[in-house]
């Protein structure tokens, strides 16, 4: 997964996801960033704690966040800041929240 910053932009679901997730794509509210060959994750600091995870293989994206939008804000801050600093997505161990995650999505995807 080789994201260009535009390529990440237009899967915002509207101006207002966009512009939110350009504020998100800082180290700043970032913690547990990592990556591996199988996807993407890391927490992001705001209201909340969000946990955020993105399959490489198909863009299919998990925030633990309340919001309706698809993919939410975090999401795409989260594929922002791997598009503009890949360098800090090189860790292969996945936490237990995302290798779950992954092995859930895998088996709903035989199940179809």
């Amino acid at each position: 997964m080789d994201l260009t910053l535009e390529q990440v932009l237009a899967l915002a679901p509207d101006a207002t996801a966009a512009a939110a997730a350009r504020k998100l794509a800082s180290d700043d509210v970032w913690s547990n960033l990592g990556g591996n060959a199988a996807a993407i994750w890391g927490e992001c600091r705001g209201s909340a704690l969000y946990q955020v995870r993105v399959d490489r293989a198909d863009l299919t994206a998990k925030c633990t966040c309340p919001s309706r939008k698809l993919p939410c804000k975090h999401t795409l801050g989260l594929l922002i800041l791997a598009a503009t600093s890949p360098e800090g997505f090189a860790d292969p161990d996945a936490p237990a929240w995302v290798s779950e995650w992954l092995l859930e999505s895998a088996a709903h995807r035989r199940r179809r």
